[in-house]
Parts: structure tokens; C-alpha cells; sequence
């Protein structure tokens, strides 16, 4: 087949490159984000100037004169692999068999820019991937496939992301293909009862409070971390927590419990966590106790206080 592949960053370079290393199906061209002053340039644009292939990087799908660009290439398919421009129907049904969408959660469930910080944040205890037909609501078309996994209790962002999702995702690349290629792909139908939206995840979603039962805090801080990274105050200043573990014990909520070389426990409802890496505001992400002897903090002090 020929194909285009859309996306940006290392996970549309990443797909890229196992569609290349196959040689099954032809590359046409590549289209990514427009290039942005003073930032690098993007890896999956690298990787396909690399190999000799056409790169378009237009802002927006919205001219006929772009729409004829990308019919000029013939493709039968083309691959949308994290996808931030919004592509018109006009263009997605350009190639004879049309566009298929990346997704990092199991659709109808969390659709949204965030899908892998909510599962986390809420509690779930699964998540995993989805490659959709794209429509022009936010990835409410068709499926094509699923993939599944466990969001272990401890995981966070990168374990589930980069671990998990990201490696299954790549070579899955190769599977969406095959299926196009029977002949008869799969379109298994969104159940709209039990779809859910989520906004983007911001740092207003992750700022913690202590006072909330232990098991919420430590979803969210294990949910946002390491991007949109939770927070907590220290007299006056912002403080980001990161890597951290439950630990049981009761008192009061928002106190420090103790001070030690692991870090700073804190008292949630029904259970503490044992912060071990925060970033002061301004400064740089260090271990929590280095942080704590600087500040001269204290068994007995409240964050938030």
C-alpha cells in the first residue's frame, strides 16, 4: 500500500521508522506541525528527510490548494500517529481507503488530550490504546483495534506511557496495515453510553490536598507526574511532588509525620505518603529530604498551612 503517515514528535518518528523497516508498504510523503522558532526540529521531520521522503507542514486543511497536495501523493491510507492539527473530512478521506487515528486510551473511554494522566488520577486499574477511524468529533469514530494492559498501583506517567502503551503502540503500526490490507478492516462501533471526555490536564487539576483520602492524593501525584507534575505550597511558595509512595499510618491530615534520608511523609485520610523527590519553585527537581533540611522543615509543620 501507499502510504502517508501524519504525526509528530518521537512516537510519529518511531512509527515512521517500523513502517520503514518492513519495506512492505510505501512511504509517499510525511506531514508533521509546522516548525516552531527556537524550538528543535521535530524528530519524525528528521528521520523522514533522512530517508529521502516528501515532508509537508502545513498549519491548517482549510484551502483547496493543501487538499490537492495531498491527493497528489495517491496514497491508499494514511496513518495519523499523534495528531495535534485538526484534519478536515476532506482531507482524511483523501486516500482511496481513508485515515486511521492513533488513541492512548481504550475508546469510548477518556477521549481528550490527557488520556493517560485520567486513568491514573481516577483509580483505574486498566487502560491501553486504540487505533479509531477519525471523524470530526474528538475520537468519536469507529474502532479498528484495541490493545489492553494494567495500570499497576504504582505506576505512573512513564510506566504507563513509555513502558507499556508506547512499544505496543509502534509495532501495532504494522498491524493496522495487515488489516487494510485483508481487504476488510474491522469497524466496531463506540458505545456512547459509556463514553467519557476529559479536558487537557493542567496544573490546575494537580494541585494535591492532604486532606483528602490517601488513595486519591497518591493517584493524583502518580497521575501527573512527570507532566503536569502535582503541587502542594510551603509557606507561600509552590513546591512540585513527584516521585512518592503510599505508606499506612494515621493522624492528622496535611502534617509532616517525619523528616528522614528517604524523604518527607505527610498525612493524608486513612493513610501517609512518603514524598521522595520535589522541585522547589524556581528551582530544580531534588531529592525531597535535600529539600526539607534546606527549608528547615519539620515533623509537626503542615504543608498548605
Amino acid at each position: 500500500m501507499r502510504l502517508i503517515v501524519m504525526g509528530q514528535q518521537a512516537f510519529g518518528k518511531d512509527v515512521l521508522a517500523k513502517l520503514l523497516e518492513t519495506g512492505t508498504d510505501e512511504v509517499v510523503a510525511v506531514y508533521c506541525e509546522p516548525d516552531r522558532e527556537g524550538k528543535p526540529v521535530d524528530p519524525i521531520k528528521e528521520l523522514a528527510l533522512e530517508k529521502g521522503l516528501p515532508v509537508l507542514q502545513p498549519a491548517h486543511f482549510k484551502d483547496q490548494e493543501t487538499i490537492d497536495e495531498l491527493a497528489g501523493f495517491d496514497a491508499d491510507l494514511m496513518i495519523m500517529a499523534f495528531v495535534n492539527v485538526f484534519v478536515p473530512e476532506a482531507a482524511r478521506d483523501t486516500p482511496k481507503q481513508g485515515s486511521i487515528c492513533f488513541h492512548p486510551s481504550l475508546l469510548p473511554l477518556h477521549r481528550g488530550p490527557s488520556a493517560v494522566n485520567w486513568p491514573i488520577i481516577m483509580g483505574s486499574t486498566k487502560s491501553g490504546f486504540s487505533w479509531f477511524y477519525p471523524t470530526d468529533g474528538l475520537d468519536e469514530g469507529d474502532v479498528l483495534l484495541k490493545w489492553e494492559c494494567e495500570i499497576g498501583p504504582d505506576d505512573t506517567v512513564i510506566d504507563l506511557y513509555f513502558k507499556k502503551i508506547y512499544p505496543a503502540a509502534v509495532a501495532s503500526a504494522l498491524e493496522v496495515c495487515d488489516l487494510y490490507r485483508s481487504g476488510n478492516p474491522p469497524r466496531i462501533l463506540q458505545d456512547e453510553a459509556q463514553a467519557t471526555y476529559e479536558r487537557r490536564c493542567t496544573a490546575k487539576h494537580a494541585h494535591v490536598d492532604w486532606h483528602k483520602p490517601v488513595g486519591q492524593v497518591y493517584d493524583l501525584i502518580r497521575g501527573t507526574n512527570p507532566a503536569p507534575g502535582a503541587w502542594t505550597t510551603h509557606d507561600g511558595s509552590k513546591l512540585g511532588v513527584f516521585d512518592s509512595v503510599r505508606v499506612p499510618g494515621d493522624g492528622v491530615s496535611g502534617r509532616v509525620i517525619e523528616v528522614s534520608d528517604a524523604g518527607v511523609t505527610v498525612q493524608c485520610i486513612g493513610g501517609r505518603i512518603l514524598v521522595k523527590r520535589v522541585r522547589p519553585e524556581g528551582g530544580d527537581k531534588q531529592p525531597a529530604a535535600e529539600w526539607a533540611a534546606s527549608v528547615g522543615l519539620n515533623p509537626g509543620d503542615n504543608l498548605e498551612s
